[in-house]
């Protein structure tokens, strides 16, 4: 691990910290009140300004949006450890593993030659899973 990668980690653990302390008894109040249903419209609004700024390719300002979304998700994940259901760690396990399962030419045998391939590979294992692609589906706000 190189040191632009350790301090990465670190970050991300000190990030992991500092929203259980905000969620923690002696917290903040308005942390500790969210729910899931509270910060939807904040997810929306958050996206919704980085989405400009790639439109623009604004990448001061990218940065700093990003980190905003990062925060949904850390919040979300903190809301749904607290409760039980699941943590960080699970959303990271889960999103590795849905990588690794849609890319088999990359991590399995599979060949595949163009961005064409991938997909028409993808649409496959979409509709095995009875899902929509991604290119099928729709925003519920």
């Amino acid at each position: 691990m190189n040191q632009n990668e350790h301090n990465s980690h670190s970050q991300l653990h000190a990030l992991r910290a500092t929203m259980a302390r905000l969620r923690a008894p002696g917290g903040c109040p308005w942390d500790i009140e969210q729910t899931h249903h509270s910060l939807r419209r904040y997810l929306v609004e958050e996206t919704s300004e980085l989405l400009d700024t790639l439109d623009r390719l604004d990448f001061d300002h990218m940065k700093e949006e990003l980190g905003d979304v990062l925060l949904q998700v850390y919040f979300h994940a903190q809301i749904a450890e607290e409760s039980g259901k699941f943590d960080l760690e699970d959303v990271a396990a889960g999103i590795n593993k849905k990588l690794i399962d849609r890319h088999p030419h990359v991590f399995g045998e599979m060949q595949l030659q163009d961005s064409e391939a991938v997909l028409r590979q993808w649409e496959k294992l979409s509709k095995w899973k009875g899902r929509p692609a991604a290119n099928q589906n729709h925003a519920r706000f």
